[in-house]
C-alpha cells in the first residue's frame, strides 16, 4: 500500500521551503496540488520533475476515487496546496478522512503556515488562541462576527483584498476596543503590517490601493496595547 504525504510549501518567499519537503517531492510518484500552473513555479525552481494531478474544492469529489485507488495499488502521492500547509484553510480534508479510512498511511512533511508565523512576530499573546481562518462570504457572517466578539483568546483570521476594508469595517462595529494586527502578503517582496485598532487601520486602507492576501490577529478582549 502506498502512502500519502502532506507537504508544507512556502507562501510566498520560495526559499521557505524545508530539506524535506523537497525530497518527499522528488520521490513520490505524483503531485496532487490545486493550480498546476501555480505548482509549476515552485517544482521547477527545484528542479522537481513529477506528474502533477490538479485537486481543488470543485474537483475533489471526482477526483478523490482515482486517487485513492492510485494509493491502494502502491503509488505514494504528495499533497500540496497553493501556499503553506495543505488542509488548514484548504482542500485536502476529504481526501485525509477517505485516506484513514482505508488504512493508507498519512506522513506530514511541516513547513510554512501564514497563521502561525503571523502570530509569531504579532507580539499579542499567542499561548491561547482560536483559528478562523475565511470567515462566510455572505450567509452567517455577521452571525459568526457576534460569536466572536465575545471570544476571550486571541483571534486568527485569513481574508482576501476583495473584503479586507469590509472586514475592517464590521470589526469596527463589532470588536471596536481590540488591538489588531493586519498583515500583507507574508513573506513576499511586499510585505507589509499595520497595528492598531479596526477604525484607525481602516482609515489607513482608505489613504492607498492594497492588495494581496491577508492575516489579521485580534488580540484577547481584556489585552490592551499598553500591557506589553
Amino acid at each position: 500500500m502506498g502512502r500519502l504525504y502532506v507537504v508544507a510549501t512556502p507562501i510566498g518567499n520560495l526559499k521557505d521551503i524545508t530539506l524535506r519537503a523537497i525530497d518527499t517531492l522528488n520521490e513520490v510518484d505524483f503531485i496532487i496540488c490545486e493550480d498546476t500552473r501555480k505548482s509549476k513555479i515552485l517544482l521547477d525552481t527545484y528542479q522537481i520533475r513529477k506528474e502533477m494531478i490538479s485537486y481543488n474544492a470543485h474537483s475533489e469529489t471526482k477526483k478523490i476515487p482515482f486517487i485513492i485507488e492510485q494509493l491502494l495499488q502502491g503509488k505514494s502521492i504528495a499533497l500540496i496546496s497553493d501556499a503553506g500547509t495543505p488542509c488548514i484553510s484548504d482542500p485536502g480534508i476529504r481526501l485525509v478522512n477517505e485516506a484513514i479510512k482505508r488504512n493508507i498511511e498519512i506522513i506530514g512533511i511541516p513547513g510554512a503556515n501564514a497563521a502561525t508565523l503571523a502570530l509569531s512576530i504579532s507580539g499579542i499573546p499567542t499561548d491561547s488562541y482560536v483559528f478562523e481562518g475565511f470567515l462566510p462570504q455572505k450567509k452567517g457572517r455577521q452571525t459568526k462576527l457576534k460569536e466572536l466578539s465575545k471570544e476571550e483568546r486571541t483571534i486568527v483570521l485569513y481574508e482576501s483584498v476583495y473584503r479586507i476594508e469590509k472586514l475592517l469595517k464590521e470589526l469596527s462595529v463589532y470588536m471596536p476596543n481590540r488591538y489588531i494586527v493586519v498583515w500583507r502578503e507574508l513573506t513576499k517582496m511586499f510585505e507589509e503590517s499595520w497595528r492598531g485598532y479596526p477604525f484607525e487601520i481602516l482609515n489607513q486602507f482608505s489613504l492607498k490601493t492594497i492588495k494581496g492576501e491577508f492575516v489579521i490577529i485580534i488580540a484577547p478582549k481584556k489585552w490592551k496595547e499598553n500591557f506589553r
